[in-house]
C-alpha cells in the first residue's frame, strides 16, 4: 500500500497521460490499438477495432481507464457493432481476463505475471503478451513529447506549498522515463503508476491531510471518481482544451485551492464544463 509522509498541509495528485503530457493520442493510436488488432486477430475488422479503441480510450467517459478494462470494453463495443457481425468475425471477451480484472486492483504486468504463474490461464497469457508488446512499442515510439504548456509553471507555483504526486494508471517505468526526460520529476514526492494500485488507492493518502486540502488534477472521469472516493477536490484538464485548462489552473485554480475558495460554486462550475466534453455512447449504431 502506498504511503506518504506529509511535508505540507496540502496534497495535489496529477495524472500523466493526456493530462500532464500530450501522449494519449500517440500511445493509443500508434501503440495500444495496433497491438490489440494483432494480438486478438482483429485484422478483418481493423477499421472498427480502431474506432472502438479510440472511443473507449480517448473520446468517451471511459477515457483514461486502465488498459485491461479498456481492452475488455473495446471488445464489448465490437460485439455490438452490426458491421462486425456482418463480416462474420467472432468477437469474444476472454473470461479469464474479465475475472482477473474484477478481482485484482493492481492491474499491471507484475500482478498479471503472478496470475499467469499461478493459473496458466490462456486468457491471461494472451493479455500479458499483448500488454508486454504495448510497453515495448511505447518505449520505442514515445519520446520528445513535452508537458502541456503551463504544466511546469503550475508545478513550480505549487512547489513548497503542497505535496505533489503523480497518480496514474500508466506503468511506473514509463512514467518515470517521461517525467525525467523533461526534468519535471524533481517537483513530485512520488511517481505512482498502475503497479502501486488504482488511482483511488493511490489518492487514499488524502486521509492524512485536512478537509478540502487535497486536489486531483486529471483529464478523465476516472480521475474525478478517484477524487470523490477520497473526499478530494478535482480540477479537470478538458480534453481538446488542455492548454487553456492548465493556464486556468495557473491563473486562478491554484490560489483558490490554497486559499480555501475552491469547493462549492467554483468546483461545480468546473465539473459542469467537464461533463460536456465526453459522451457515454459511441457515434455509431449498436445492437444487442
Amino acid at each position: 500500500m502506498f504511503t506518504l509522509e506529509p511535508k505540507h498541509s496540502f496534497l495535489v495528485g496529477i495524472d500523466s497521460d493526456g493530462c500532464a503530457f500530450d501522449t494519449m493520442e500517440l500511445k493509443h493510436k500508434e501503440c495500444f490499438i495496433p497491438n490489440i488488432i494483432n494480438s486478438y486477430e482483429l485484422q478483418g475488422v481493423s477499421k472498427y477495432a480502431r474506432e472502438a479503441g479510440e472511443f473507449v480510450n480517448l473520446y468517451s467517459k471511459s477515457r483514461g481507464i486502465n488498459r485491461f478494462p479498456a481492452l475488455i470494453e473495446t471488445l464489448e463495443w465490437l460485439q455490438k457493432r452490426p458491421e462486425v457481425r456482418a463480416r462474420g468475425v467472432k468477437i469474444s471477451v476472454p473470461p479469464g481476463l474479465a475475472k482477473w480484472v474484477q478481482t485484482e486492483t493492481r492491474l499491471g504486468n507484475p500482478a498479471l505475471k503472478e496470475a499467469v504463474a499461478q493459473t496458466s490461464d490462456p486468457d491471461l497469457k494472451q493479455a500479458l503478451a499483448w500488454s508486454t508488446a504495448v510497453n515495448d512499442t511505447v518505449e520505442a515510439f514515445v519520446r520528445g513529447v513535452p508537458p502541456f504548456p503551463f504544466v511546469r509553471e503550475c508545478l513550480e507555483k505549487l512547489t513548497g506549498r503542497a505535496d505533489l504526486i503523480v497518480c496514474s494508471a500508466t506503468p511506473g517505468e514509463a512514467l518515470k522515463r517521461e517525467w525525467e526526460e523533461h526534468g519535471i520529476d524533481r517537483f513530485v514526492a512520488a511517481i505512482c503508476g498502475q503497479e502501486v494500485g488504482s488511482k483511488k488507492e493511490i489518492l487514499s493518502v488524502a486521509k492524512n491531510y485536512p478537509a478540502n486540502h487535497t486536489l486531483m488534477i486529471g483529464d478523465a472521469p476516472g480521475d474525478h471518481k478517484a477524487a470523490i472516493a477520497n473526499n478530494a477536490l478535482f480540477f479537470p484538464i478538458n480534453p481538446g482544451h488542455e492548454e487553456a485548462s492548465w493556464q486556468r489552473l495557473f491563473d486562478e485554480g491554484i490560489e483558490r485551492f490554497l486559499k480555501g475558495m475552491f469547493a462549492g460554486a467554483y468546483q461545480q462550475q468546473l465539473l459542469a464544463e467537464f461533463d460536456r466534453y465526453l459522451p457515454a455512447q459511441p457515434p455509431w449504431p449498436v445492437t444487442g
